[in-house]
């Protein structure tokens, strides 16, 4: 009801007093609003909208001749409305991010399905994702006697928060030292640079406080090895058939589509070419030299797009061992180019 009861104008001008209000803490007046919206209105104009808003029960007026302030049900509807746009704002991102997520998962899907037209085999793209992560920042504060809290921060802006309980009480001095001793030793470095060496020399300076350093590190662990499920499109899988020595046998050819059907192996693939820093160029796997099983009568050929700061994806395409090498690295480096900036538009 409240809503129906003001016009566009009253409302801003009850927004405008509510405002001012919470700033200064003192009454609003006409010629304060006059200045304060963008209506251009006079302050007799605006005098009259302020009566009418007391009279609805919006405003008061604490003394005589004073200015107005809110009253319970105005702060209602100012929450309200408040609260209307920043719900509104969250959806309007929340379609921003699921339609531009929709438009890249349509852009994977054409590409690998071109792929498989202008090659005639089976192909895979997997979605960008973040490889390479490293430690940002690691903080640890005393919660209580017993207990510390762990904070890591990678420099891709993931947090872990771990609570790590003391055996004894350390002081605020023995805090700063484990700090810069952690920070000093991990900062920069991404999960498989930290070494077995790094662990123990990190353990032998923190003394008898080996076990919280272990910890953090447990901890680290955890977050840089938190990668997002990686997605998977594929195409083609049919082209399979048409070469005789993939599909010689019910059982050679169920394996494959099984392979396509899953993406489980392929996703260990993909994660194995990513992890790969000298892999950003084309590589081929020929027969046994695939890392998938039931490829090992198949060439593999990938390669890696990189949109920037560790964001990365692969793209794939597999056939028969005696596949049109030349013809495949052509496509794969075409769209390898490509893929950047068609993606990166996506993200503006």
């Amino acid at each position: 009801m409240q809503q129906i009861e003001l016009n566009e104008r009253k409302t801003k001008i009850l927004n405008a007093i509510i405002r001012n209000y919470l700033e200064t803490g003192e009454p609003v007046g006409s010629r304060t609003i006059s200045k304060y919206t963008d209506l251009n209105l006079s302050s007799a104009t605006i005098r009259n909208e302020m009566a009418d808003l007391e009279e609805l029960g919006y405003i008061v007026q604490p003394h005589t001749s004073a200015g107005r302030i809110p009253s319970d049900k105005g702060y209602r509807f100012y929450v309200d409305h408040l609260m209307e746009d920043k719900n509104r704002e969250v959806n309007e991102m929340k379609q921003f991010v699921i339609e531009h997520t929709e438009k890249m998962e349509q852009i994977l899907q054409q590409v690998a399905k071109v792929l498989a037209t202008n090659t005639n085999y089976a192909t895979m793209v997997s979605s960008p994702s973040y490889h390479r992560n490293k430690v940002k920042f690691i903080q640890l504060s005393l919660v209580d006697e017993d207990q510390l809290l762990a904070v890591i921060v990678t420099q891709s802006n993931l947090v872990k928060n771990k609570i790590i309980n003391l055996s004894e009480t350390i002081d605020n001095e023995t805090l700063l030292k484990l700090n810069f001793l952690l920070n000093s030793n991990l900062n920069g470095l991404a999960l498989e640079e930290i070494n077995l060496a790094t662990i123990a020399k990190l353990k032998e300076q923190a003394g008898m406080h080996g076990d919280i350093v272990s910890e953090v590190l447990d901890t680290v662990a955890e977050t840089m090895g938190a990668d997002e499920d990686i997605r998977i499109y594929t195409s083609g899988t049919t082209n399979l058939f048409k070469y005789p020595e993939l599909s010689d046998s019910a059982e050679k050819a169920s394996e494959l589509i099984s392979t396509f059907e899953e993406k489980r192996q392929l996703a260990s693939l993909v994660t194995e070419n990513l992890l790969n820093e000298e892999s950003t160029g084309i590589q081929v796997y020929i027969g046994n030299e695939s890392p998938i099983q039931t490829m090992k009568d198949c060439s593999v050929v990938t390669a890696t797009y990189e949109l920037g700061e560790g964001v990365r994806g692969t793209i794939g395409i597999v056939g028969p061992k005696r596949m049109d090498y030349e013809k495949v690295m052509d496509n794969l480096k075409v769209l390898k180019n490509s893929l950047d900036g068609i993606l990166s538009k996506t993200r503006d």
